[in-house]
């Protein structure tokens, strides 16, 4: 059975106060808080083989490369890659989409494709394919969204044609919880000839996925929302696409020979990985795959869902609130507002309480644009929440409504 206060002991920042009270922290779909294990192997690692990877023939060296490529190894497994080289080490979601857009788009479109996006993207998977759109003379075609919060996805009937070269979306919406149905828009996007880029960052740690299974093209994620370090990411693709484009960065690393006539280049994956790698936090990746590896995440899913509901249940009850996003199976993201309310102020009266939430545009300017607002507050929930801090939650929120409205 899912034990939620072992879980919590793995994380020391929950044992805290902020302003005198106990940390309730719930802005997790931003990043996520570091198991012990987490924090102790990054120490670990500058303590006993801090060495600069591939590059050593001395026992240091050898040592950390082996334990990168370890990493690599485990988040293979863990998202059901079927080949190591399709996994790309990066400094996050946002290095890893920008790899694919540029990379890719650079030698793959033309001036009169278009390019499909989601409505409900972040602005991670949608501003890169503006500029290189932009720079190809390619045309945007956007997905749209119900109010429900529900991709539009019959709509992609009529904006699919034979120019279409790739579709963007999200696996898991980080403003409305939304979980697209990822299988029929990779099928129809195959159909038409077209690629699929997933926004895995929500998904990848709120049910996971099998990339394999999935069939999607590129599939990007970062670890800090993983429970890993900050400054990781990943970025799948498959073997036959990333082998036919460019590299994104040159430098080190990334190179088979060069001289002044002619480079080229290292095979997979080392081709995408320019430089000096952010090695102690790659592996400390690894660490957090691990640690996950060890829970039942079926039973943390579980858990999850059941404090969305809970959140959703005793929110529908405050007078005026309104939640945005209420798709069936959604994934633990509680977006909100308060009629009469500003969301910086319901958000500032919380962390006084010592609740932890998000308010703003949550990188997802045209949600709010199809909303007609200028930002939410966003509860996003974790496996280490509890039924008391959802209630911590709506206590303040009661709060707030009271002193403001």
């Amino acid at each position: 059975m899912f034990d939620v206060d072992t879980i919590r002991r793995d994380f020391p920042i929950l044992g805290r106060e902020v302003n005198g009270k106990p940390l309730v922290y719930l802005d997790s779909g931003a990043t996520a808080q570091k198991p012990e294990c987490v924090i102790q192997c990054v120490e670990r690692i500058y303590r006993e083989c801090n060495a600069n990877i591939h590059r050593g023939v001395h026992h240091l060296s050898d040592e950390a490369t082996r334990m990168y490529e370890a990493a690599r190894d485990m988040v293979c497994e863990f998202i059901g890659a079927a080949h190591r080289e399709e996994v790309i080490f990066t400094a996050g979601a946002t290095a890893s989409l920008n790899t694919v857009a540029y990379a890719w788009g650079e030698k793959f479109l033309s001036k009169g494709d278009n390019i499909i996006i989601s409505e409900m993207e972040h602005h991670s998977n949608i501003v890169p394919w503006q500029l290189i759109a932009e720079r190809k003379g390619v045309e945007i075609r956007v997905l749209e969204f119900d109010d429900e919060g529900a991709l539009k996805t019959d709509m992609l009937d009529h904006l699919l044609d034979d120019r279409t070269r790739m579709v963007a979306v999200t696996q898991a919406s980080n403003t409305l919880g939304t979980r697209p149905d990822l299988r029929c828009i990779i099928q129809k996007a195959h159909a038409a000839g077209a690629l699929v880029t997933v926004d895995g960052c929500q998904g990848v740690v709120h049910g996971g996925v099998n990339v394999a299974e999935l069939d999607c093209d590129f599939y990007a994620f970062s670890g800090h929302k993983l429970y890993g370090p900050t400054g990781t990411g990943v970025l799948y693709g498959k073997r036959e696409i990333l082998e036919q484009m460019p590299p994104f960065l040159c430098g080190g690393d990334m190179v088979d020979r060069v001289s002044f006539a002619k480079t080229t280049y290292a095979p997979l994956p080392l081709k995408f990985e320019a430089g000096t790698a952010n090695y102690v936090d790659t592996i400390t990746l690894g660490e957090a795959v691990r640690y996950l590896n060890n829970l039942d995440l079926a039973a943390v899913e579980q858990h999850e869902a059941e404090l969305t509901r809970y959140a959703e249940e005793l929110l529908s009850e405050v007078e005026g609130l309104r939640i945005y996003g209420t798709t069936p199976e959604k994934c633990s993201i509680v977006s909100f507002n308060v009629e009469g309310v500003h969301h910086y102020d319901v958000g500032m009266i919380l962390d006084k309480l010592g609740v932890a939430i998000r308010t703003g545009q949550h990188c997802a300017e045209p949600v709010m644009t199809h909303y007609g607002i200028t930002g939410m507050c966003r509860a996003s929930f974790a496996m280490y929440n509890t039924r008391t801090d959802v209630e911590a939650l709506v206590a303040g929120v009661q709060r707030a409504v009271r002193m403001l409205r």
